[in-house]
């Protein structure tokens, strides 16, 4: 193995590095890529030496350093970094259109929470007795904050 082939096995594994690090997370990429850079180091020791091992080891590190440091100051993260702000609030319950004992029925399957349509306010509900069909008429059992807690409407 000469010298082209460890300088590119090194730089193969700071590449793989740099990928897992931006794209592929998981770390499997990232030890591939510290395998090589070690890889190419140890090689360079056992082929050319300890003088040469040395400058191969120092130069790696000094070359990974460099790039993660650059990658760092770079506006890379900026263009990759979540910038959304979530302004909604949680299901809150309003109580003036929706109370104990009110009618409605189940527009989704309750599995079981679901989604009921009590007059014309449509909201998240949960089924105290497992799974409600769909179309199913239902009656608000509970109102606990923002959970409306539904029961089957029986037809005698």
């Amino acid at each position: 193995m000469g010298y082209i082939s460890l300088i590119l096995l090194i730089l193969l594994g700071i590449v793989l590095m740099i990928l897992d690090f931006l794209v592929i997370p998981g770390g499997v990429v990232a030890i591939l890529g510290v395998l090589c850079m070690i890889g190419g180091v140890v090689t360079s020791f056992v082929q050319f030496g300890t003088t040469v091992g040395i400058i191969t080891l120092v130069l790696t590190a000094i070359i990974t350093l460099g790039s993660f440091w650059l990658m760092m100051r770079s506006k890379t993260w900026r263009k990759l970094q979540l910038n959304t702000q979530i302004d909604s609030k949680m299901n809150e319950v309003d109580e003036s259109k929706l109370q104990e004992g009110m009618e409605g029925v189940a527009i989704s399957r309750l599995a079981p929470t679901g989604t009921g349509l009590f007059g014309d306010t449509e909201t998240e509900v949960v089924s105290m007795q497992g799974f409600i069909d769909e179309n199913t008429p239902i009656v608000i059992h509970k109102i606990e904050g923002s959970k409306v807690i539904v029961d089957i409407i029986h037809q005698n």
